[in-house]
């Protein structure tokens, strides 16, 4: 084999987070280490000895960086500090930029100086083309204190233009995860045969998603982090993100339909048990991402790391909840100017969630399950 060490690889890869990949000796205590590691070629020993090299190809085309959970054991028990579960989670957000469409986006979703830019989009989005459609319908928006029964945010913004543009953006994310994803299977396969990962030489994407039932029920009830041993307790701040978020889809697949299919307007009543659905999931969502942010506060960063990656999606989570709950609480206080502002706050933050997702941390869920699917029907 011709090595042709790839240098601007390598210090890319240093700068999102896999600074100390080149302290890794390949002692192999990491394959040994991980409790969810296949026997048949283990990672991450592998992964971490191509990356040194700058094998740029051999790493973000290999399915096994995204069997990873991260969940920190080869990092705690490595005698180099090389710290393999932050060197494989920077190169999934290297295979995330890599696999990304277009590449533009995901430079400037993954770059930290680019944020105010990020939120100014939006922010500068809904503002002209609410000015446009005459967003601010509602006389006494300003008022701090009309009657409860006054405050409509769809007053304020109208829920039709809120779905003109969500509707819309969302059919934009899933064709762009589309192209994505087909280029990520095709690449993961064509890696397994190379390294004899798996007997189907010929990839079938039916017989591949004949096997995601399996996947989904591992993903929820989180069989993967259960099997760690260093960072297990995260189990339970991530069932409780993703099963609000689960919550949260189904709360407003049923109010679109009410809303578009029978014609009945919000606000709906407290006692409507979708509300009840609403409001638990928010809750949930907000203590799932307080015990995230406690939890990367305290770890100890000698052993495991946190980048601007991690931090973005924390943060975002954490408003988004705060920022849903609240708006329903100054609604129902009276507080309109308060509470418009505070579902502007938040229109921003689900626009933010939803047009950068493919390019964000937060696209590890569409690739892991991907990979998961691949490995399941590979069997890896």
């Amino acid at each position: 084999m011709l090595i042709e060490p790839d240098v601007k690889f390598i210090k890319e890869l240093e700068s999102m987070g896999g600074d100390s990949v080149k302290k890794c000796y390949q002692c192999a205590t990491c394959a040994v280490a991980c409790p969810i590691s296949p026997d048949n070629k283990p990672f991450p020993r592998k992964e971490m000895i191509a990356s040194s090299w700058g094998m740029k190809d051999k790493v973000l085309k290999n399915a096994d960086i995204w069997l990873c959970h991260n969940c920190g054991d080869c990092s705690t028990l490595c005698p180099r500090g090389a710290k393999p579960g932050d060197v494989l989670a920077a190169l999934r957000m290297m295979a995330i930029k890599e696999y990304a469409f277009p590449k533009k986006v995901a430079e400037l979703v993954n770059d930290p100086q680019k944020l105010p830019l990020l939120i100014a989009i939006p922010v500068i989005f809904f503002i002209v083309l609410g000015v446009i459609c005459n967003m601010f319908v509602e006389p006494n928006w300003l008022n701090f204190s009309p009657k409860g029964d006054e405050i409509v945010h769809g007053h304020f913004f109208s829920t039709w233009l809120v779905d003109l543009i969500f509707v819309p953006l969302s059919m934009c994310v899933v064709g762009v995860l589309l192209i994505s994803g087909k280029r990520f299977l095709d690449d993961i396969h064509a890696n397994a045969v190379e390294e004899g990962k798996t007997e189907n030489k010929n990839f079938s994407i039916i017989g591949m998603f004949s096997v995601l039932p399996v996947v989904i029920l591992k993903i929820l009830r989180h069989d993967k982090f259960v099997e760690c041993s260093e960072n297990r307790e995260r189990s339970t701040s991530h069932m409780m993100v993703l099963f609000s978020f689960i919550g949260l889809f189904i709360v407003t697949g049923i109010f679109f339909v009410v809303l578009y299919g029978f014609g009945i307007h919000g606000p709906y009543s407290q006692l409507n048990p979708v509300k009840w659905l609403a409001n638990i999931s928010g809750i949930a969502l907000v203590i799932g991402a307080l015990i995230m942010l406690k939890d990367r506060l305290a770890q100890d960063t000698t052993k495991q790391g946190s980048t601007y990656k991690d931090w973005f999606l924390v943060y975002l989570v954490l408003i988004l909840g705060f920022s849903g709950l609240l708006t329903e609480m100054t609604r129902l206080g009276g507080l309109g100017c308060l509470s418009y502002t505070l579902y502007f706050i938040h229109l921003v933050c689900v626009f933010i969630l939803f047009a950068y997702m493919p390019f964000s941390k937060f696209a590890h869920l569409f690739y892991r399950t991907l990979a998961m699917t691949y490995a399941e029907y590979a069997k890896r």
